[in-house]
């Protein structure tokens, strides 16, 4: 509606044109483990405070690759973000969800969590579960948005502990995917 203002001037609304940007969403080839290993440390450079070196090493994105499934979001042939799945019998396992630094709090980590819970669902799992490190606070409280509800304590394997330079345990987090009609049981 155009209508005069304070200064006699005639109002016209602004119209703001978004750009909408194309993101491919699929699952990962192994073409893409190299760019999700470096997309992986670069999401996670975050926890250098507690931890000394990368989250993960080329070689163990290649273990993952094998018992489980990287999907991932692509805008213009680049990988702007990743998560691991891997699917468990009833339960299904969400880690390494990582976001391109200037890409996160743009939807993308949300896209990704969606997609991999409705591909555990269409896989027949009734649970997704998670576990993040206590030092990450804010990370409980983004999960819980999304429905996931703390289920315990985990410790960090005597392995892992020579890569940390606080003492830290794991919060352990699911959520109830319900089933999908039709769906293996």
């Amino acid at each position: 509606m155009i209508g005069k203002y304070g200064n006699g001037a005639k109002h016209v609304p602004q119209v703001r044109f978004a750009i909408l940007i194309f993101m491919e969403l699929r699952f990962a080839t192994p073409a893409d483990l190299c760019a999700i290993t470096q997309l992986i440390n670069q999401a996670f450079s975050v926890e250098l405070f507690f931890k000394v070196g990368d989250r993960i090493t080329q070689e163990e994105v290649n273990q993952l690759f094998k018992s489980g499934r990287f999907l991932v979001i692509e805008e213009d042939g680049q990988i702007q973000g990743s998560v691991y799945v891997e699917l468990r019998g009833e339960r299904a396992y969400l880690g390494l969800l990582s976001i391109e630094p200037s890409k996160q709090r743009s939807g993308i980590g949300s896209r990704l969590t969606a997609a991999a819970e409705e591909f555990a669902r269409e896989s027949g799992c009734r649970y997704m579960d998670l576990r993040v490190v206590n030092l990450r606070e804010e990370l409980p409280v983004i999960y819980r948005k999304f429905g996931y509800e703390v289920t315990g304590r985990e410790e960090v394997s005597a392995e892992a502990k020579q890569h940390f330079t606080h003492l830290v345990h794991f919060i352990t987090m699911s959520k109830e995917l319900g089933h999908r009609p039709g769906a293996p049981s």
